[in-house]
């Protein structure tokens, strides 16, 4: 495992591109969000649809919500899931097949960024698709800037479990698998680790480290979108302490212990430690072939049955608004009838 590198020369990020798509990588409830902010805040460009906020992310997710639910789809084609803890490495297609997912994506991505020079795509699905949408990217000479937020597992399991259920096993281990697939996918681009609480503590200390990262200026940095960054990134985004510790979490918590140690070090600047990595990639394999077949394949079908149970509800909200639509009309119109018959 190699570590994030020092500088990108000028010449691969400058201005002869004349495309770079910043992603934003990571975990679900990992501070993603916030990292998006700040980067369409500073001149980055969100895509048409995106998600709105709920009472789980209030100041809203900031995820392009029509290719998140295709990277919902693409990743059962592949057997997965986004909460599938053996989500990583990356699962191709035949090459026809992955041929025509591509073809798909592509053209969902110019709809949802059609003339964005400086398109900003967060959706943590990306993360374990990474080898696919750089494909995508590659095809349209799209350069990638990437920013990796980094926030304890622990923080991240309490935000899943109120969210979804998950346990903290699950929880940290899943984190671990997405942590691991936006370090190995990025090595040759430029990246910044960017740490949870210091955004939130000292942003513009984390936004020069992004800029030296990327070797390139945030593109509208001035004093008004810091005003508005200021507005953004209050302390009330600080959720979910970490508890007692990962050792709590059985094998899955030494796998996020190792992963979290080299992120952490990365995002202070300091010298990560390869082993780290490597050690927690074999222990995630050796789970993987114990338990992947069954775990993987349920994960799917559950998530199957889940993306069907929303499309029925977003249905019958539709046809519960046609119904009331109508008998509003049919009220209008009895009123209407009852005043000519009065006359």
């Amino acid at each position: 495992m190699t570590s994030p590198p020092a500088s990108v020369p000028k010449s691969v990020l400058g201005p002869s591109a004349a495309r770079t798509a910043y992603l934003v990588l990571g975990m679900h409830r990992s501070g993603t969000s916030a990292a998006t902010q700040l980067l369409a805040l500073a001149g980055a460009e969100l895509p048409a649809n995106v998600m709105p906020g709920d009472e789980h992310n209030e100041k809203g997710y900031f995820e392009p919500w029509k290719i998140a639910m295709f990277n919902d789809r693409r990743l059962r084609a592949s057997g997965g899931a986004w909460d599938d803890v053996f989500g990583f490495p990356h699962r191709p297609l035949p090459a026809a097949e992955e041929a025509a997912w591509r073809d798909e994506g592509g053209a969902l991505f110019d709809q949802e960024y059609a003339g964005a020079r400086l398109p900003l795509m967060k959706d943590p699905r990306v993360t374990v698709l990474l080898p696919f949408w750089r494909e995508i990217l590659e095809q349209r000479r799209i350069a990638a800037r990437c920013v990796i937020p980094v926030r304890h597992p622990l923080a991240v399991a309490g935000s899943l479990g109120r969210r979804n259920g998950f346990s903290v096993e699950k929880s940290v281990l899943l984190w671990s698998a997405y942590m691991l697939a936006a370090e190995a996918y990025t090595r040759d681009l430029p990246r910044a680790f960017v740490g949870y609480d210091a955004l939130l503590t000292d942003w513009r200390a984390q936004a020069a480290r992004i800029e030296a990262a990327h070797a390139e200026p945030l593109p509208g940095l001035d004093a008004k979108a810091g005003e508005a960054i200021d507005r953004f990134l209050t302390p009330d985004l600080r959720h979910n302490e970490t508890g007692e510790g990962l050792a709590r979490a059985g094998d899955a918590g030494a796998v996020a212990q190792d992963v979290f140690d080299w992120f952490a070090a990365a995002a202070a600047d300091a010298n990560p430690d390869s082993a780290l990595l490597t050690r927690a990639r074999a222990r995630l394999d050796e789970m993987r072939l114990a338990m992947g077949p069954l775990v993987s394949a349920t994960t799917r079908d559950l998530d199957e049955a889940r993306s069907e149970l929303i499309e029925l509800r977003q249905n019958h909200a539709y046809l519960q608004s046609l119904y009331d639509g109508l008998r509003e009309e049919r009220s209008a119109a009895e009123t209407t009838l009852d005043a000519l018959l009065s006359d």
